[in-house]
Formats: C-alpha cells, structure tokens, sequence
C-alpha cells in the first residue's frame, strides 16, 4: 500500500503532530470525502505501508522526525511546491527563499532523488504573465540546482470553486492557459531548456496535453518506477482509477481531508472556501484518528491499536 499525504492538504506543514501520533499508534481513520458515514480504518504498520508521498510547501515540522520515520522502516519521497507567486494569490506560504531553504536542508537529508520539485499550478494573470513565469521557473531552478532531479509542471484546472475563489480578488484578471495552445507549448519548451540546464528531468502532472514535442513527458507523481528505483520496490503499474483521467499515478490511499490546508492559496482546487478551512481546523484534535473531528460514535472494533510482537508502537 503506498500512503498519499495528501493530495487534499497539506500535513507535513499543518498536521504533523498528528501525523506521528498517528504513526506510534498504528493506524488511521478515513471518512470518504463523498459520504462522511463510510470510514476506512488505514493500518500504518511499517510491514503494510510500501511507501509514503508527501505533499507539502513546507516539511519543515515533519523534517524532525525523519529520523524515527527511518528507525521504524518507512520509506518516503516528497512532492514539493514551490512557485514564487505573490501573496495575493498565496497568502500563508513559505517565501521563495525560505522554501528553497528548506528544499535543500531535505534534500541533503534524504538525497535529491527523494524530493520533487512542483511548480504547479500554472495561473496565467495579468500579475503573473507569460514572462514572469519564465522568470520565477528560472530562478527557482538555478537556485535548487544540484537539488533535485525532477520538476514537474501542470496547468491551473479552473473549476467553478476555483473560478469562485479568483474572482474575489479584485486585482486579478486571469485566463485559462490551455485555451492558447502557443502560449503553453512556449512557456513549456523555455521550461524543458531550463530544466535541463540545471540537470532536472521536467515532466507534466495530469495533463491531457501532449508536451513531448518540446521535452516534456506525462509524469507520474505516486510512480512506481520512482519507487523501484529508490527502494526496489515493485508494485502494480496500475493505474489509480480514483484519479482524473489523465493522472498516471498508481493507485495509492490518500489520508487526507478537503478544506483543511491553511496556506490560502486562491487557486486551489482542495479548498472551497477559507472559512470551511477554519471551521475545519476549529475540530482538529492531534490524538483523534481522524484528521478532523473526534470518535463519537464510531466503533471500538475500528479503534483498536494497532499491535507489533505485543507492544504498541
């Protein structure tokens, strides 16, 4: 089983607590994002957990404990935003300079094939225009040269919540990029000349396009190549039905929860709206089994701890 954390927030930067109680207990519980009453009880035991993925801005809470994720066997890799945009559309994330920071203390941690850099979405704005993504993809990637050995890119999908959240700042005005197929096979060539002269492979996540006619191949972000090459592991090369139909990752299970992350981040598809995220770490309790919420209700069989040769972890 390969944990995904999370596609749905961000819990290194948030939820690490949580997390590693969750880890020294054994096990998780899950509400289906799309019927609160059906729960998946996750057991976290190291000889059922083939890998980890994090998502995260900022891992540098979890960054303290990767030594007891090591002495207990899990193996782990991090996907790992940075994009440089103004407050205006990232409100609470790390600054540029401090993430690449932090990028590279992980990286020469864990090694620079275990991090993943992400420069995604990509919003075309009239405050992040065409040049100015050129710009920011250059100077991230000069900065984390030596770093990492992957980027992955992918094009901001305007849902209606996303729509929804962007229209409220005044500010901006900004267009769906996929609409102007030049302008993404520019912005997608300069980033493929830019990766490679700072020694990444740059690839897309979940994209319908075909980029390769400009050196950018469909990605996989939960791979199962990646995971064979780091860990030797060998998985399945199924891919994860749950995922849009572009997605190449292989299945995985995502122990996160919608409108949670509290980065403020006006594009994002995860949060409907900044006061359901508040309302939702209102009921974040860091020994609860669930990210949020507490266990009223649920039953004692689906609360069992988790046991390795007669002791808790």
């Amino acid at each position: 089983m390969i944990l995904s954390a999370s596609r749905r927030t961000d819990i290194p930067a948030f939820y690490t607590p949580w997390f590693m109680n969750r880890i020294r207990e054994g096990f998780l519980l899950v509400r289906n994002p799309f019927n609160a009453h059906q729960i998946s009880r996750i057991s976290l035991l190291p000889s059922e957990v083939d890998a980890i993925v994090f998502w995260t801005r900022n891992p540098q809470m979890l960054m303290t404990h990767l030594d007891e994720l090591d002495l207990l066997g899990y193996r782990y890799y991090f996907q790992y935003t940075i994009t440089g945009y103004p407050k205006l559309l990232e409100h609470s994330v790390p600054r540029p300079h401090r993430a690449i920071a932090t990028f590279s203390e992980l990286s020469d941690r864990i090694g620079k094939d275990r991090v993943i850099w992400r420069y995604d979405p990509i919003l075309l704005s009239n405050i992040v225009d065409l040049d100015e993504h050129k710009r920011l993809f250059k100077k991230i990637a000069s900065m984390l040269e030596g770093k990492t050995s992957r980027v992955v890119i992918s094009f901001a999908d305007l849902y209606k919540k996303t729509e929804r959240n962007l229209d409220v700042i005044s500010e901006l005005e900004y267009k769906d990029i996929l609409h102007e197929q030049q302008s993404v096979l520019d912005l997608s060539s300069y980033m493929s000349e830019v990766a490679s002269a700072h020694g990444m492979e740059i690839e897309s996540c979940a994209e319908g396009l075909d980029l390769s006619q400009v050196g950018v191949s469909h990605g996989k972000c939960i791979d199962d190549a990646l995971l064979m090459k780091l860990f030797g592991i060998s998985l399945s090369e199924r891919k994860d039905t749950g995922q849009r139909a572009e997605c190449g990752c292989i299945k995985s299970v995502d122990i996160g929860v919608y409108n949670t992350c509290l980065h403020g981040c006006s594009y994002c598809y995860a949060t409907y709206s900044q006061s359901s995220v508040l309302k939702n770490k209102a009921k974040h309790d860091p020994r609860s089994p669930f990210l949020i919420g507490g266990t009223e209700g649920v039953s004692t069989e689906l609360l069992r701890p988790e046991v390795i040769q007669g002791s808790l972890f």
